[in-house]
C-alpha cells in the first residue's frame, strides 16, 4: 500500500516538477524578456530548487566516452558481456594504443544498497587509463519480473563467484561498500573447493566485513530493530505498471529516506547554498550541485531476499567473522584464501562503515602470507570519499595502482 501511495505522490508531482522546470528557465533564459525583470534570478532560483526538490531522478547516464593514456584521448565504449536477471556485466572497452593492452583486469563490484552502479562513475574515470575495467550493473529489482525467481545474499555471492570465473586468472577484484562481504565469501568458497582461477588480488573498500567494529548510526539500526521489524515495515510489493509487478522490494524511495536522515542538516545546508550559489550566478558551485544529488538522488528497488539476507547475516548474527555462514552446504572460510593478495582501505571518518570493519578482513585471511597484504586508512576521508573526489583520485588510487601492479 505504501509503494502505491508513493506512486499516485510522484503522479501529482510530475506536473508541477514540469512546472517548475519550465518556470525557471522562463526567468533564467537570456532570450526570455521575464528574466530581465526585477528579481528575476531569485524567482528562477527558486523554482528550481522547487524543480530539484519534486522532479523524478532516473538512472544517470555513465558518460564516460573517453580516457587519456599516456596523454593521448582514447575512446571508450561500455558494452554488455553477460546479462542475468538481476545483474549485467559492463565492459569499458578502450581503444587500446600500443603497450597497454596487458593492462591489469579489473572487476569492481559495485554496491547493491540502494544506489546504481553509476555512484562509481568517479573510481571508473580514475582506473581507466592504466586498467581494463569490468563493472557490476545490478538491475532495480521493481524492473525484473516474478517469474525470474527470488534473489538472495548467497545469489549474490554466486553471481561474483561466474564473474570471477568469466574473468580469471588474471583479474584483480575491488569491491566497494556492501559488497566486500560477499565478495571476500565468494574468494574462500573458490579457494575451498581447490579452484586454481582465482583473482590476483582483492581490494575492500569501506565495507562491514565485522560491523561490530566501531559500530555506526546503520549498524546500530540493524541491531537495535528486530529482523521482524525490517521484514513488517520495510518490505513492499512492486506496483502494477512496472515489469516486476507483485515483487516484494525493500523500495528505493524508502531507502533514499533513510540516507537523508542520517545527516539532515547536511542536505538542508547543500540545497540552501544551491540557491544561493544560483542567485550569484556561481555556475561552478551550482553544476556541482546538480551532478552530486543527481546521482545521489537516482535509487533503486531491493529484493526482499536479498536485504533481509543482509540484514541478518551482516549485521545481526555476523556470521562471516563467526564462521558460521554455509552457502550450499559449504562454510565460507576465509583461511582459506592463500594465493589472492588483499588491500583494504578505510576511511577515518566514514559514518557508513566504522574503522576496523573492513580492516577485519586480515584477522579473517589468516592465509595470505603477510607480504601480500596492506592497509591504508584515509585521514580525514569520508565514506564517499574513499571512492570518489580529489583524495580518491589524488591519494587513494595510486595506491591501489601501485598495489595491483606488485600483485599482478
Amino acid at each position: 500500500m505504501l509503494y502505491d501511495l508513493h506512486e499516485i505522490q510522484r503522479s501529482f508531482l510530475t506536473p508541477l516538477a514540469a512546472f517548475t522546470d519550465t518556470s525557471a528557465q522562463l526567468f533564467s533564459h537570456p532570450y526570455s524578456p521575464l528574466s530581465y525583470m526585477p528579481a528575476s534570478r531569485h524567482i528562477a532560483a527558486a523554482y528550481e530548487l522547487m524543480y530539484r526538490l519534486g522532479k523524478d531522478y532516473e538512472k544517470p547516464a555513465w558518460n564516460l566516452n573517453q580516457t587519456k593514456i599516456d596523454g593521448t584521448p582514447v575512446a571508450v565504449s561500455c558494452e554488455t558481456i553477460h546479462t542475468g536477471p538481476f545483474c549485467r556485466l559492463l565492459h569499458f572497452r578502450r581503444d587500446t594504443p600500443p603497450g597497454h593492452a596487458d593492462d591489469p583486469k579489473i572487476l569492481l563490484v559495485a554496491p547493491l544498497s540502494g544506489h546504481h552502479a553509476t555512484l562509481l562513475r568517479d573510481t571508473v574515470r580514475a582506473l581507466l587509463p592504466a586498467h581494463d575495467v569490468h563493472v557490476t550493473d545490478w538491475i532495480d529489482a521493481r524492473m525484473v519480473p516474478v517469474a525470474a525467481g527470488s534473489f538472495g545474499l548467497d545469489d549474490y555471492v554466486r553471481t561474483i563467484r561466474d564473474f570471477i570465473r568469466l574473468l580469471a586468472p588474471d583479474v584483480h577484484v575491488i569491491s566497494v561498500c556492501q559488497p566486500t562481504v560477499p565478495v571476500l565469501a565468494a574468494i574462500a568458497l573458490m579457494a575451498a573447493a581447490g579452484e586454481t582461477r582465482l583473482p590476483r588480488s582483492m581490494i575492500m573498500m569501506g565495507g562491514p566485513i565485522d560491523a561490530r567494529r566501531s559500530p555506526t548510526q546503520v549498524d546500530r539500526l540493524a541491531t537495535t530493530k528486530s529482523y521482524d521489524w525490517f521484514e513488517t515495515n520495510l518490505i513492499h510489493r512492486v506496483p502494477a505498471r512496472y515489469p516486476g509487478a507483485g515483487r516484494p522490494v525493500y523500495p528505493g524511495f524508502l531507502q533514499h529516506a533513510g540516507f537523508m536522515a542520517m545527516n539532515p542538516d547536511r542536505h538542508l545546508r547543500s540545497h540552501y547554498e544551491f540557491y544561493l550559489h544560483l542567485l550569484q550566478n556561481d555556475d561552478e558551485d551550482a553544476q556541482a550541485h546538480r551532478r552530486f544529488y543527481d546521482e545521489y538522488n537516482a535509487v533503486l528497488d531491493m529484493t526482499a531476499e536479498f536485504y533481509l539476507d543482509t540484514i541478518r547475516t551482516v549485521f545481526q548474527e555476523y556470521r562471516l567473522p563467526s564462521g558460521t555462514w554455509v552457502i550450499d552446504g559449504q562454510k565460507v572460510e576465509p583461511a582459506a584464501i592463500s594465493n589472492v593478495a588483499l588491500f583494504t582501505i578505510e576511511g577515518e571518518l566514514d559514518d557508513i562503515s566504522g574503522q576496523g570493519q573492513t580492516r577485519a578482513a586480515h584477522d579473517l585471511c589468516t592465509g595470505i602470507a603477510q607480504a601480500r597484504r596492506q592497509h591504508y586508512t584515509a585521514p580525514g576521508c569520508g565514506h564517499f570519499g574513499i571512492f570518489s573526489g580529489r583524495r580518491w583520485r589524488t591519494t587513494i588510487y595510486p595506491k591501489i595502482a601501485a598495489f595491483i601492479r606488485n600483485a599482478a
